[in-house]
């Protein structure tokens, strides 16, 4: 039976913090979570206090990551199928980002726009010896990106339904699936259905 520990949202930073704090070189960081969890925000807090210590740090967001329209929505706007498989870049977002990151000091913050269905047109940025970049999305578990620590914020059912726009419900199926099937096992796992009141899972490795 999995154990798990009340944490505050900011002990929650604190924590994550302090374990990148502990790994030397370029990172690459997964805060993975629905959208309805809110990784993007909570991605920032993290990077802002990286930042207070003196360590690089940025943050990228999966939807800057996404596929063209045309590939996105070739079988409709809300296939369950392709949001799991076609909707994010992820072997763009390793090429990008986590490889170009650790290879060559270079990483690129934004691919596509998303609203505009066009060219993101970012500049390439370079990475300090010690930069951490944290990606933040949904779906960034099972994708075998060489990732050097990952967060998950895992939310129930009904925490789902609560917190995702209506018009987004379509998505849920989806997400609960990947989780399901999902075989990796994050550094961190918590629960988020309430982001108020986390809870840390205490028996998973880290």
């Amino acid at each position: 039976m999995p154990q798990f520990a009340a944490i505050t949202r900011d002990g929650l930073i604190e924590l994550v913090t302090t374990r990148i704090l502990e790994l030397p070189g370029r990172l690459a960081i997964a805060i993975d979570g629905a959208d309805a969890a809110g990784p993007i925000p909570l991605a920032d807090h993290i990077a802002t206090t990286l930042r207070a210590t003196g360590r690089a740090a940025d943050v990228v967001s999966l939807h800057d990551y996404v596929r063209p329209a045309s590939l996105r929505m070739e079988f409709g706007r809300d296939d369950e199928l392709s949001y799991r498989t076609a909707w994010f870049d992820y072997e763009a977002l390793r090429r990008e980002v986590v490889d170009a990151l650790h290879d060559t000091a270079r990483w690129l913050p934004a691919l596509w726009d998303e609203h505009a269905d066009r060219s993101a047109r970012a500049t390439i940025r370079p990475a300090g010896p010690d930069a951490v970049v944290l990606i933040a999305g949904p779906m960034l578990l099972g994708r075998t990106l060489p990732l050097d620590l990952t967060l998950h914020l895992d939310m129930s059912e009904p925490a789902l339904r609560r917190n995702t726009p209506p018009d987004h419900q379509w998505t849920i199926p989806a997400l609960l699936r990947h989780n399901h099937e999902n075989p990796d096992t994050p550094t961190f796992f918590v629960r988020w259905d309430h982001p108020r009141r986390p809870a840390l899972r205490t028996d998973a490795p880290r």
